[in-house]
Parts: C-alpha cells; structure tokens; sequence
C-alpha cells in the first residue's frame, strides 16, 4: 500500500490498477478465506471499531481472528509486493488412464482458485459444458486428480484471483473451435483475458488473436465483451503490435466481424451489440465509400441514425483517410457548435494527412503561449487525432519533438496536462520491440 502525502502522489497511485486489482485482491480475499471466516472477519471489525476510525492493520488483524490462515502473509504478499503471477496447468496421465493436474506458479503470492473442468456438449455440437469445477490453493501440496481428460481445463474459472492464466496445448484447441460454445460470459471473458495477457507477453501470435476474433466474436452476445475483444484488435494489435505489411488485413478481418455482427442485430434484438459494432467498423474502415454514405444519408441501413457522437466519428476516419476537408469539417461544426462539437473539429483536424495540419495541431498541443493554451478536451481531442498508424511517415519528425515538447509542457501546465500528453500525445505507434 503506497503512502499519499499529496497530490503528486494520488496522481501517481491510483488509476486502473488501484480500481482494478483492488477489486480482484478483494474477491480473492473472500476465496482464500472462506465466504464463512470472511464475514466473521467484518463483523468482528465493526464491532471492534464501530463510531470511530480504523487502519488497515486493524481491518487485517480483524480478519485474522476469525481464521487460522496467516492473514497478515497474505497481506504483505498481496499489498506490498509488485508485479502480477503466472499460473501455467500441467495435465499428466496416470498409469490408470485418469488425469491429474499441477500448476506451475511464476510468482509469490497464495492463491484460492476454481478450475473448470469441461467436456464436448452430447446434445449440442459445439458447444462445452461444466463437468465440475474443483478450488485449489496455490502452491498447491500435490497434484489434483481432474478424472478423465477434459476438453478444456481452465484455471481461475469464475475469476477469483489477480493472475495471468494459461493454457495447455489441448486446451488452448479446444478454445480456438469452442470458444463461443461456453456457456458462461464470465468464463469466456477470462478466456479472452487470458489470450490478450499471451499477446502482449509474446507468447501468442497477434494473427491468433485476430483468428479467435473472426472464429467466434460474430456469435457473442455479451456487450462487454464485444467492446473490449474488439477495442484490443484494433487499437492495440491493429494499431501497434503488426507490421505496416499485415496491418491491412488486420482491418480487413475486423471489418468483416463487425459486418457479421450489424446483419446479425438488423432485427433489432440487440441495438448496445449494434451501436458498438457500428462504432468499431467506423474506425477500422479502410475505404471510405461505406462510411461517406452514412454520412450522407445521416444513417446506418436498418439504424442507427447518426447521432453528433457518429458524424464527428465518421469525419474523424474520412479525415484519416483523406476523403475529407477543412470545409466539411466546419460545415459540421456550425451544425454543432457544442463542446463535443468543438472537440471532434479539433480531432478531425489533427487527423488531416498534410503537413500543414499536423504542424497546425502540434503548435496547438505544446504552445508556449499561455493565452493560446488549448483546455483539457481540447489538447486530448486534437492529440488524439494527430497520431495514425496511416500516417507515420507524415509525423515521424515529431517523434523526437515529443519527449522534450511534452516535458517542457508538464512542467509549466502541472500533472493534468502531463497525465493527457502522456495518455493521448505519446506515439505508441513508433514503439519498437
């Protein structure tokens, strides 16, 4: 647990992790307690402390009480200790013919987990189901018996602690054709966490990624999980992990995923599944014949109707495309003058494939004239235009100019600037393995 003595310090400290990993320790607390010693914990912590203040050393020698698990380990192995575990499964055949499991534990902390346990659906072609889904600890004492092989084993089923999670060969099968035939989001969400953490550690190719997208996303019903497969392909693996060479079929696949989804949703069953892919296949459009229509017509075949949010969308791709201008991006603004407005004119025009553009939008970003200072919104509307992987060639001479332009303007403009010149105006796209 990091110390904040001020605002520098709450700026550096909480962010995704803290949101994110809290939560997780949190759950994971719970697990390896026990649901039952958990909340005799809590209410032996607020009985003990009830109309007053409380560390968080109280709070863990509360839980402490009602267990004989070393509770205080647990919280220097969990809030003190950096970096994230890796657990790897092992499925071994016993002379028998049944099947035991062992987890390789790349990490220090304990862990409580649930292993599911599934086998090809008998009735359902393609499709998986739960035949048991054991808990263990980590590091376990011996192996676990899993009986007869299953077609996928799935450590951290149900998403009961903060880890990375692999897969062992046949599972990881099983995943690439079934992937859309499990039954539960929450298993199919930790799946795809668990192939998006295999990306970025390079251990699995950006193309699969793609494949598993392409193989089964056009059949996911789940909202969230649209958003964030389909976020992750384009922004990070399209965008940043591919070569300018396989980048254009990159976007390909993508497009037609999200073209598998608009015609599946045309009755209207699922309009949050719609707008998303209508939203995605706007950004990851390579020609824009499709997208200049819409436009045009003011809506997508079948809906949406464009709304502000999808015009300056719209625009904004056309203008990374060099199917659009100053002209039509003012004609638009005077259409909507709103702030939102204002920001999607400022990103449109940074997007622009001219020099003179770019110039224009980076003097924006890092002037060193205080009464010329674009606010907040507008620094994050035009930085994120200005960087596009179609365009590195264009921008290759800021590069360089970034990492002293953006120091100089942290210092003079204080940490919420900096937080959105490194967040947005950083070129992610230039990084090098």
């Amino acid at each position: 647990m990091a110390e904040i003595n001020d605002l520098d310090d709450v700026l550096l400290n909480f962010d995704g992790i803290s949101y994110a990993k809290g939560a997780s320790a949190l759950r994971q607390l719970v697990t390896w307690l026990g649901e039952k010693d958990f909340l005799a914990g809590i209410n032996t912590h607020f009985a003990r402390h009830k109309f007053g203040n409380a560390t968080l050393a109280d709070f863990i020698d509360s839980l402490a009480s009602a267990t004989e698990r070393d509770v205080h380990a647990w919280a220097e192995s969990w809030l003190r200790t950096t970096g994230v575990d890796t657990l790897t499964p092992k499925v071994t055949r016993a002379d028998d013919g049944t099947y035991t499991l062992t987890v390789d534990h790349a990490g220090s902390r304990p862990h409580r987990i649930a292993v599911g346990l599934y086998d090809p659906d008998p009735g359902d072609d393609g499709h998986l189901v739960l035949r048991d889904r054991p808990e263990l600890d980590i590091p376990q004492n011996t192996a676990t018996p899993v009986g007869k092989r299953p077609a996928l084993l799935l450590l951290n089923d149900g998403d009961l602690t903060y880890a990375k999670i692999r897969f062992d060969p046949d599972s990881f099968t099983t995943i690439r054709d079934n992937l859309s035939g499990l039954p539960d989001p929450l298993t199919r969400a930790t799946i795809w966490n668990a192939l998006r953490d295999a990306v970025r550690d390079g251990e699995l190719p950006a193309t699969a990624y793609l494949d598993a997208a392409r193989a089964h996303l056009p059949h996911e019903s789940d909202l969230a999980l649209v958003q964030g497969v389909l976020s992750f392909a384009s922004t990070q693996i399209a965008n940043r992990f591919l070569t300018d060479e396989d980048r254009p079929a990159a976007l390909s696949t993508l497009t037609t995923v999200c073209r598998d989804l608009i015609r599946r949703t045309e009755d209207g069953s699922h309009p949050g599944l719609r707008l998303t892919a209508v939203r995605h296949f706007i950004d990851v459009a390579a020609h824009p014949d499709t997208i200049a229509e819409w436009l045009a017509d003011g809506t997508v075949p079948g809906g949406p109707e464009l709304d502000p949010e999808l015009r300056w969308r719209v625009l904004g791709r056309l203008a990374v495309l060099g199917a659009t201008d100053e002209t039509a991006i003012a004609a638009e603004l005077e259409s909507d003058p709103s702030a939102t407005g204002q920001e999607g004119a400022a990103r449109c025009r940074a997007a622009l494939p001219d020099p003179d553009s770019k110039r224009t939008a980076w003097d924006a970003m890092f002037s060193h004239d205080d009464s010329t200072d674009l606010s907040n919104y507008l620094f994050t509307a035009t930085a994120r235009g200005f960087w596009q992987p179609e365009q590195a060639e264009l921008v290759q001479e800021y590069v360089e100019r970034y990492f002293t332009d953006a120091v100089t303007l942290a210092a003079r403009r204080g940490p919420a600037i900096a937080d959105a010149a490194g967040r947005w105006a950083f070129p992610a796209h230039a990084v090098q393995a």
